[in-house]
């Protein structure tokens, strides 16, 4: 190898002999055989796209002169590569490798467990090492049957056709693959990619070999089930407050995160949550829409419960008919049943609902 030439070249060629030490040791064998492009980022600039086809085994054997050398590369791009090789670096594989999906990326994502809004998320971030890694862990897990409508941290930026579609059914996709799927354009995959990581965050430092198994739901979901559970044993039935915080309420806030707010103030209007109940000819003609338009509205938080606490509706049912049998009938009957008929509706409700809109059609 010739002298650097400057103080740059001194740094390069320096950095390229410490990181090429480090990445033949034995732990990284397992990456040697991966292009570099594997460890390159939707975000990153100056890519050494002579080098992102080339595996690390044979960057590795190649001398700094000789790469230095090849056809459109500079010294941005060398240090490019520097920074590709380091990435590979951060991703140090434990000698158990059931364990590898615990390992956290290099680059601090936001947890999105409890994220509002996935402007939070970057998918820019995301390599496709990370994407492996997410799906290493939902497949280590068994989890592949979990809905993608049950994950999201929101449903307004999922499409609906997905809501029930498994996780399975992305796990031999890679990034660039899934792209090229039909309909799955960058708002799409985004989410995708959202639900994943999420699902890594929350089980990557959990034991496999345990006699205990996390559970996967909405955050919202645990609180509601401990209320019934606790409804069903108690003797007295229960209080219209105690219906309205610990039921009524979770839910609609879980329908603003998941519908927004105009939906999310129609159901608050139909339960009565701030007052008398509203009818839907009134909130028709408070939004200026018909009633119809109302139902249909009124009819996404149906769908949401469904994708999101499926389990709802036999609890619910469960608890309305425990309380149906007491004799003094529970001041908050009433409203637990509004609940149910609006977010759980059963089939004859359903009917109801589709013949006021076939009136309103004719009307």
């Amino acid at each position: 190898m010739g002298k650097p030439s400057s103080l740059e070249d001194y740094k390069q060629i320096t950095s390229f002999q410490t990181l090429r030490k480090t990445l033949l040791q034995a732990q990284f064998s397992a990456e040697l055989e991966r292009p570099l492009a594997y460890w390159a980022l939707p975000g990153d600039r100056r890519l050494p796209l002579a080098f992102l086809g080339r595996t690390l085994q044979d960057l590795l054997q190649t001398s700094f002169e000789e790469l230095a050398a090849t056809p459109g590369i500079g010294q941005k791009k060398i240090s490019s590569l520097m920074k590709l090789l380091s990435r590979v670096t951060k991703r140090k594989v434990p000698a158990d490798s059931q364990a590898y999906g615990s390992l956290v990326s290099e680059r601090k994502l936001s947890a999105v467990r409890s994220v509002r809004s996935p402007r939070e998320f970057d998918p820019q971030d995301v390599s496709e090492a990370d994407w492996e890694q997410w799906r290493d862990t939902v497949r280590r897990h068994g989890i592949g049957t979990e809905k993608l409508g049950r994950l999201a941290p929101s449903l307004q930026w999922l499409p609906t056709v997905i809501w029930h579609m498994p996780l399975s059914t992305y796990l031999d996709y890679s990034i660039a693959e899934m792209r090229q799927l039909k309909t799955h354009g960058e708002k799409r995959v985004r989410v995708i990619l959202e639900v994943f990581h999420a699902v890594h965050e929350a089980l990557s430092q959990a034991p496999i070999k345990s006699h205990l198994t996390p559970r996967l739901f909405p955050k919202f979901v645990t609180p509601l089930e401990l209320w019934v559970a606790a409804a069903l044993e108690m003797p007295d039935g229960l209080s219209h407050h105690s219906v309205r915080e610990l039921l009524a309420v979770p839910i609609t806030d879980q329908i603003q995160i998941d519908c927004g707010q105009t939906i999310a103030r129609l159901a608050e209007g139909r339960l009565g949550l701030h007052g008398v109940p509203q009818s839907v000819r009134i909130q028709s003609k408070r939004m200026g829409v018909t009633r119809a338009r109302v139902y249909q509205l009124l009819g996404e938080c149906q769908q949401v419960m469904a994708v999101r606490w499926p389990e709802g509706r036999l609890l619910l049912t469960c608890l309305r008919q425990k309380l149906e049998t007491l004799l003094a009938a529970p001041e908050g009957l009433k409203l637990l049943c509004a609940v149910t008929e609006l977010y759980f509706p059963d089939d004859e409700e359903m009917l109801r609902r589709k013949l006021e809109k076939l009136d309103e059609k004719k009307e």
